[in-house]
């Protein structure tokens, strides 16, 4: 038994030292990088490559860990990682795999093309200790010195990212920006940097387990992309947030998986059970610890849809261009060569199958990876039934059928998991049916898998292409009458509630699993319809046609047209067939179509809502004349500190702040009043640079600072305490002084019952100390401008004196304070001037001796 953990440990290092950098990347960032095993592959090609070189291998993992994969995590932000920390998550994971794809192709084009040492799955790369490997005895077990070098190399980063995060500055901001990325930017944080630092480490770590892993995995990239998601069982478990907890995650997952092969003889009658346990562990994992408590209505439910800018056209203008194009390909299918028609009819099969995506993820806002998974199960499944003597239209009907549960099975776990935590569970059901269900013989008929007959209509069969060509058209048709039904009737109005608001849509009486369930359920039936009628074109369907993995592609090509319209997955099936085509009569390499595949993802970061969207967007922008913004000039004033002048600002399309005019002076207290909703809280927020402005000026000292980030306002001066607790929680107390302060020491000498709770986390505080904790900083380190939303929300009186005796001290020193507070009479008792707001504008501004109850009223109300 010792054997099989010694050696389960050295396979788990590998698995946490790759999970570990999945878990800093996401932490930080919250892009889960699916191409984190790709960066390992090309790490692993660059260390393979200087060895046959002639390097000793030392230098060149130096060269290859050290150097390489960090100066390829932070190309890689810089390019892409950064625009997509903004863009939806559906934008996020097809990127990512567009990355999967590209980088691996990208490395070994320049292999080809220098002439370098053939780098492919036949290749034999050496590890980085002595060549051969010299055994080793630990423990009566015989080891090689390829193995104790990976456990050693782990163990010591595991080590050294520890100590990192924990006893530098630059591992404090990192947790910061974590814990609240917000906040950390208002502390002064720059959380741009912090990510660029967070995705080089990452890759860095990445590449560290692709070279300890290279003598077992050899060169293939698929296997490093397997790699990936064994490691990500490890991640699951640490919950994408704790580094040590993932770190013992990888380790717990190779021993389990080194036991499980060797005592679990009587698995061996189902086939790839064993080898399925990282993913059986993934799928359990993301179940039982990943339940999502915010939002559950699906990963893309916070993509905001793209403006529709055809609302404006009649209904046959905007169906015109789609209907010529049907007309164009059936016309083609008869008058055009016979195999390019046979070519146009497979990427109708796969635009067929990728229709699923638009419903599931278009409508319903949920990643879903195991489309192709449910199209494999209907093409065996009925491949199957008309060998065993159904009817072929009968077999057809329980191919689809079969789809159909199989994504209400699917559909049951999806009722507790959101986000990318559902993406990765879809992801795991397809590898499980990949690897076991797909491998048993009596389902799947072993390598030799089932033949189909063409589909017959009495005067023709789809035999011929063009027969197919039709057939396809009048089913891809039927299915957008049906997207196009279900968008407009009351089922598709929930849906679309579900995911933009599952709690208000629950409060309504809408239920959130109901519709996710037939969602599942419609999509699994296309994609099966669309799988059977693959393997009817194909003439056979073996468990390898249709592998889990071509989810991924899939996916990635329906949203880089547009996964919100049927005409994006029309596209998408045609573009994916037609560019290997293209490739192959201009005697490309394969690789190139691959690599722009990815430049794709590169456009999708800037660009998340596809092609069609884009091309619309352009047409658009010509047909519209943008109209001059009109400003009227805000009075004149005195020479303040901090001055917002004729601000406007607003989320997306609603404007909040219009024309706010405000200023304030050093040690003076200006009380922002009025009822909820009149903006008081965005003026915070554009104060602090939190939120950009469409017009309009914030001055610091007479400089202008309007294009400053919220980080560099803080580094200037401006503090904002924000409303609720301006704590990072997830810290100590002493951490979240470090924040703002070198030396946390002067806070504790100030407020003693600080410092007894320093090694507390913030969160275990109560709201009290928490605000206290959010205002010392302040005491120590004064700001010129500190900006107070809703101080004493929440607080015993007691605690709000307190407070506000920290706002009189600082106004002693000078600070300008610009005070929000819904409690009128502490606000007014420390104001030297009163502002009111109403509907966005200040609608009185002046001294506090001239506010009377009329006024106040007037402002409480919202009326004038």
């Amino acid at each position: 038994m010792i054997a099989y953990v010694l050696s389960g440990l050295v396979t788990g290092a590998v698995f946490a030292v790759m999970g570990a950098g999945l878990t800093l990347s996401y932490a930080a960032t919250g892009v889960f990088n699916f191409a984190h095993g790709a960066i390992g592959f090309l790490t692993a090609l660059l260390f393979y490559e200087l060895t046959q070189a002639g390097v000793p291998a030392l230098p060149s993992a130096l060269v290859a860990v050290a150097l390489f994969a960090p100066a390829l995590g932070y190309a890689l932000h810089k390019a892409m990682f950064r625009g997509l920390a903004q863009a939806g998550e559906t934008a996020q994971i097809v990127a990512t795999i567009g990355l999967t794809i590209a980088l691996p192709a990208a490395g070994l084009l320049v292999v080809d093309v220098a002439g370098l040492p053939s780098a492919d799955a036949t290749a034999l790369p050496r590890g980085v200790g002595p060549h051969p490997a010299v055994d080793v005895e630990v423990f009566a077990v015989r080891l090689d010195s390829d193995q104790l070098i990976t456990f050693l190399c782990s163990a010591l980063a595991a080590a050294g990212l520890w100590a990192f995060m924990r006893h530098t500055p630059y591992g404090l901001r990192m947790r910061a920006c974590v814990d609240r990325r917000r906040l950390a930017t208002l502390r002064g944080i720059d959380a741009g940097a912090a990510s660029t630092l967070a995705w080089t480490l990452s890759s860095g770590l990445a590449g560290l387990a692709g070279v300890l892993a290279v003598p077992v995995l050899g060169l293939d990239a698929t296997a490093y992309t397997v790699l990936l998601f064994a490691s990500a069982t490890a991640a699951v478990f640490g919950r994408l947030r704790s580094i040590p907890w993932t770190f013992a995650a990888g380790l717990a997952l190779g021993v389990i998986q080194n036991l499980v092969a060797g005592y679990t003889d009587f698995l061996e009658e189902v086939t790839g059970l064993r080898t399925a346990v990282p993913v059986i562990l993934l799928f359990a994992g993301l179940v039982l610890l990943n339940r999502a408590r915010d939002r559950v209505a699906g990963s893309a439910a916070e993509d905001a849809p793209p403006p529709d800018h055809l609302a404006g056209l009649p209904p046959w203008r905007r169906r015109l261009p789609w209907a010529l194009g049907a007309l164009a390909l059936a016309v083609f299918a008869f008058a055009g060569p016979v195999y390019y028609v046979s070519v146009a009819a497979q990427g109708l099969v796969l635009a067929l199958i990728f229709c699923s995506f638009v419903i599931v993820t278009g409508i319903g806002g949920m990643v879903s990876l195991a489309q192709a998974a449910f199209a494999a199960m209907a093409a065996l499944t009925c491949g199957w039934a008309f060998t065993s003597g159904l009817p072929f239209a009968a077999a057809i009907v329980l191919g689809v059928l079969a789809a159909a549960a199989a994504g209400m099975l699917v559909a049951l776990p999806a009722l507790r998991l959101g986000g990318r935590v559902l993406t990765l569970a879809t992801l795991a059901m397809a590898l499980l049916a990949d690897q076991v269900l797909f491998q048993v013989d009596a389902f799947s008929n072993g390598t030799i898998g089932w033949a189909l007959p063409a589909l017959g209509f009495g005067f023709a069969d789809t035999s011929d292409p063009r027969v197919r060509v039709v057939l396809l058209l009048a089913l891809i048709g039927a299915v957008a009458l049906l997207v196009r039904n279900l968008e407009r009737s009351a089922s598709g109005r929930a849906i679309l509630a579900v995911r933009s608001a599952p709690a208000a849509a629950v409060t309504s009486g809408l239920s959130a699993p109901r519709t996710k369930i037939v969602l599942f359920v419609l999509a699994s039936a296309v994609a099966g319809l669309g799988g059977v009628l693959f393997a009817i074109s194909k003439g056979s369907i073996t468990a390898t046609d249709l592998p889990a993995f071509s989810g991924f592609v899939w996916l990635a090509i329906v949203v880089l047209q547009g996964v919100r319209r049927i005409g994006g997955a029309v596209l998408g099936g045609l573009v994916a067939v037609a560019v290997p085509e293209l490739l192959a009569v201009w005697d490309l390499s394969a690789h190139v179509g691959a690599i722009l595949f990815g430049l794709g993802g590169v456009i999708l970061a800037k660009h998340p809502d596809g092609v069609l969207t884009q091309m619309a967007g352009l047409r658009h922008r010509r047909r519209e004349r943008p109209e001059p913004a009109i400003r009227a000039e805000p009075a004149v004033r005195k020479r303040r500190l901090f001055t917002l002048e004729g601000v406007v600002a607003g989320y997306a399309d609603t404007t909040v702040l219009r024309g706010v005019d405000l200023t304030v002076g050093p040690g003076e207290v200006v009380a922002l009043l009025g009822a909820n909703g009149a903006g008081k809280s965005t003026t915070c927020a554009v104060a602090a640079g939190d939120l950009p402005v469409s017009a309009g000026r914030v001055l610091l000292d007479g400089r202008d600072v309007t294009a400053w980030p919220a980080h560099r306002r803080a580094r200037a001066g401006i503090l904002l305490a924000p409303e609720g607790r301006g704590v990072f929680p997830g810290l100590t107390v002493e951490e979240n002084l470090r924040t703002w302060l070198p030396d946390p020491e002067p806070v504790f000498a100030r407020l003693p019952h600080l410092g007894e709770r320093r090694h507390v986390p913030a969160g275990a505080l109560s709201g009290g100390e928490q605000q206290l904790l959010t205002l010392a900083p302040a005491l120590i380190r004064p700001p010129r401008v500190l900006v107070a939303d809703e101080p004493s929300l929440g607080l015993a009186p007691m605690v709000v004196r307190q407070v506000f005796e920290v706002f009189a001290e600082l106004r002693a020193r000078g600070v300008a304070l610009l005070l929000v507070e819904e409690k009128a009479t502490e606000a007014l008792a420390i104001a030297d001037r009163v502002a009111f707001m109403r509907l966005g504008r200040v609608t009185w501004s002046g001294p506090r001796a001239e506010v009377d109850g009329e006024r106040l009223t007037a402002a409480y109300l919202g009326v004038r």
